[in-house]
């Protein structure tokens, strides 16, 4: 057995990606086990980072010193600020990437790192002695002994893909399943589950009419996603929008009428996501619509591919074939590849920590679709935080958590160890209770400090976060002495029709201060949300101490007096980390916490 490292990261997705970075750049001796270099970090469905919620979890990673960011930014070819006429709270960047320069940007970040090496293979076995990770064993034989494994498998775990009635194994397109390691946690005594995804057609970018379609371009000057992104300087490419129509819906009825959608056919048995359902559910589950909006959006900065977002599906090539014949704009565009669905196995994440070890085998972490999550970002905020926990478990110090008023992170890790999974797990705006206060525009100030604590934010990145904040206090503290009209300038900046260039533009005295945009936006919102803001961090520090009172890991729920039965079961299930996130689990009352609270009392005393 090869030995020498502390952390192994099997699979190079976005999750393992992120894993790796963290756990290398803390310290640890890291081996990224991926079946090839060239995939890591690879688009296999959606060609872009960021998105509602989402945004917000690319610029958390970027703040705690992750890699998404900064790779988006060096290879995106369309930004936007979605929900830009609304509320900052709501408000969220995304980015059409080059898949390709995407990948490669981060495959090469990850071979400048120390403390890091890369190795391919296929991950069949993880090696468990005495209940602790030992090490993990390759399909060639190979074994490396680490005391910590974090698991991203992605969709490999026996993924089995759908085309019609066609089915043949794999991970995604051309790359094998891999169907023993799903065997190996079922050995270590994991449960399993089967959920589904899927992807839509790409077409040849050059056979697509876009007369027929509508441009949508993005925002110029382009937003980065990274806090460490002064501009984005490479051309931008336009998106374009067409549209389903009765004609395509009715051939898609056809279809599963004839038995031949394998959603519909009984052939697919696990559950999709709700929120990304396939054309086929779309035309079912809204009947009274006429038509569905089709982006189609290029995968790279050549424009060679298009990707049809909006209309994913498993129906067969034929009809796959005939459904693009009859869509304005792509009536003699070239397939190149099939959509398809995709089952794979997840491991139901009630059976995590907090710091997303296992609870059964010790050492032994999970990230990323593998515990029922679905997209790219959602896979790297817990590989992030994996990395992170498994370096601090090695080091014998508290896991790291990120409180839900503290990070969509947060939430979504709340989420996941409280409400369990019974479909892929999307981040949205609305998850969030505190969400005025988990806002894109302030992540770095919202994590920063805490990445710096941890040894993950370097100096440069520190400098800059701090003479950021010294801008905005400089700012903050001019326009709260500056008075005209009875009021200070802080006050008018609060009125919706004052902007602060428009209070500043004869105040000489700020000449010297940094008014970039991000800084402008901070101190504007800071005046504006001042109230609200105010009001949301009463609510959260009422419910902090809740948050700060831990449970003990070895309680016997079973044995606290006057517990509900349904309360001792779903609590020796669940094995919540604090008072607050045992109160969030479905089925556990106020009454139950109260009584949880006075047993924690008496047994101290």
């Amino acid at each position: 057995m090869i030995s020498g490292y502390d952390v192994i990261v099997v699979g190079g997705g976005h999750g393992g990606a992120e894993a790796a970075n963290a756990a290398a750049k803390m310290g640890a001796k890291t081996l990224l086990i991926t079946m090839s270099k060239d995939t890591i970090a690879k688009m296999s469905c959606n060609p872009a980072i960021g998105g509602i919620a989402k945004g917000q979890i690319v610029r958390e990673i970027d703040a705690l010193g992750g890699v998404m960011g900064i790779a988006i930014d060096a290879t995106g070819i369309q930004f936007r600020i979605l929900n830009s006429s609304k509320g900052p709270a709501v408000q969220s960047p995304r980015a059409q990437a080059d898949k390709y320069k995407y990948k490669d940007f981060v495959r090469q970040y990850l071979e400048q790192i120390e403390n890091l090496d890369i190795v391919e293979g296929m991950a069949c076995d993880v090696i468990v002695e005495d209940g602790t990770v030992a090490g993990v064993k390759c399909a060639d034989g190979s074994q490396y002994a680490a005391k910590a494994v974090i698991i991203t498998a992605g969709t490999f775990l026996r993924g089995l893909m759908h085309i019609g009635d066609e089915q043949f194994p794999g991970g995604r397109l051309d790359e094998p399943a891999s169907n023993e390691l799903s065997v190996s946690l079922e050995r270590l005594g994991l449960t399993l589950g089967r959920l589904k995804t899927g992807t839509p057609a790409r077409l040849d970018a050059k056979t697509i009419d876009y007369d027929k379609c509508e441009a949508q371009y993005g925002d110029n000057p382009a937003v980065p996603f990274s806090f460490l992104t002064e501009t984005i300087n490479q051309p931008q490419l336009p998106c374009w929008i067409t549209y389903t129509n009765p004609e395509i819906h009715q051939l898609l009825k056809q279809c599963i009428d004839e038995g031949r959608s394998p959603l519909y056919s009984g052939q697919i048995l696990s559950i999709g996501a709700r929120y990304c359902p396939s054309i086929e559910t779309k035309i079912m589950r809204f009947a009274d619509k006429s038509r569905h909006m089709v982006f189609l959006e290029p995968e790279d900065s050549q424009n060679s591919t298009i990707y049809c977002n909006g209309i994913s599906t498993s129906v067969p090539r034929d009809v796959q074939e005939k459904m693009f014949k009859l869509m304005p704009g792509t009536e003699n565009a070239r397939i190149v590849h099939y959509a398809y669905a995709i089952e794979y196995d997840f491991c139901p994440p009630q059976q995590l920590k907090i710091n997303l070890e296992t609870k059964i085998v010790k050492g032994l972490f999970l990230a990323g679709q593998v515990n029922g999550t679905s997209g790219y970002e959602e896979a790297a905020g817990q590989g992030l935080m994996a990395g992170i926990n498994a370096v601090r478990m090695l080091q014998n110090k508290e896991p790291f958590v990120l409180r839900r008023d503290q990070a969509y992170i947060g939430v979504m890790i709340d989420d996941l160890l409280t409400r369990g999974v019974d479909e892929p797990y999307r981040m949205f705006t609305s998850r969030a209770e505190y969400r005025l206060l988990l806002r894109s525009d302030n992540a770095d100030r919202r994590l920063t400090a805490a990445g710096r604590e941890i040894g993950l934010v370097d100096d440069n990145r520190w400098a800059k976060f701090c003479d950021k904040m010294q801008a905005i206090e400089n700012i903050k503290a001019y326009l709260k002495k500056t008075r005209t009209g009875g009021q200070s300038l802080w006050e008018h900046l609060k009125k919706p029709q004052n902007t602060l260039a428009d209070l500043i533009k004869d105040c000489a005295e700020l000449g010297g201060l940094n008014f970039s945009g991000d800084i402008i936006e901070a101190v504007s919102i800071d005046a504006k949300y001042e109230g609200y803001l105010a009001r949301q961090e009463k609510v959260v520090e009422n419910f902090r101490k809740l948050e700060n009172q831990k449970l003990p890991e070895n309680i016997d729920y079973f044995g606290v007096p006057h517990l509900r039965a349904e309360a001792k079961e779903k609590l020796t299930t669940f094995k919540p980390y604090t008072l607050a996130q045992a109160g969030r689990i479905s089925g556990i009352t106020p009454a139950d916490i109260t009584v949880l609270q006075v047993h924690l009392k008496h047994t101290k005393a």
